[in-house]
């Protein structure tokens, strides 16, 4: 092989060899960030479902209707509390850890999931009400948030209330 052999060997190495490594290596490291997205977001899920089993393991709390329960006992009282304090952990988790105000595709999808559950828990007066006292402490930016969608809920149900 001569001087030049290698030379043009060199050049076609930078023209094509460099590019496409940066490009593999782009592509790797955007599948990498897919799959971690993936697995935050399964954690998340299999988290709600623990919590949803907690629920189910207090019915007499009857937190899976669309309305408040009436006439618990304290005891009750402080069960629900507490599994309200364990839901809005959850969601503040899961908007710290997912929640980007650009999100597109998978991403975006992923979210709206957790948006629907806290527009569903939203939906039940005595959630909101303890709503204040449980978000003390919490990260602003998911304390404007739920307080928002909570919000939308309440004006939601005044205007069902008065049609």
């Amino acid at each position: 092989m001569t001087i030049q052999t290698w030379e043009w060997l060199s050049y076609v190495v930078t023209v094509v060899g460099l590019p496409l490594a940066i490009i593999t290596f782009v592509m790797e490291q955007r599948k990498e960030r897919e799959n971690e997205d993936e697995e935050v977001y399964q954690l998340l899920a299999d988290n709600y479902t623990d919590f949803l089993k907690l629920v189910m393991t207090n019915p007499d709390l009857q937190l899976r209707s669309q309305s408040t329960t009436q006439q618990l006992t304290a005891e009750q009282e402080e069960r629900k509390q507490v599994l309200f304090e364990i839901l809005i952990s959850l969601f503040e988790r899961a908007y710290l850890l997912t929640y980007d105000t650009d999100m597109r595709g998978k991403r975006l999808r992923r979210w709206m999931s957790w948006e629907d559950y806290m527009r569903e828990w939203c939906k039940r007066e005595d959630f909101r009400t303890m709503l204040p006292r449980l978000l003390v402490g919490e990260d602003a930016d998911f304390v404007h948030y739920i307080s928002h969608i909570a919000s939308a809920a309440a004006e939601a149900s005044v205007s069902t209330v008065s049609s």
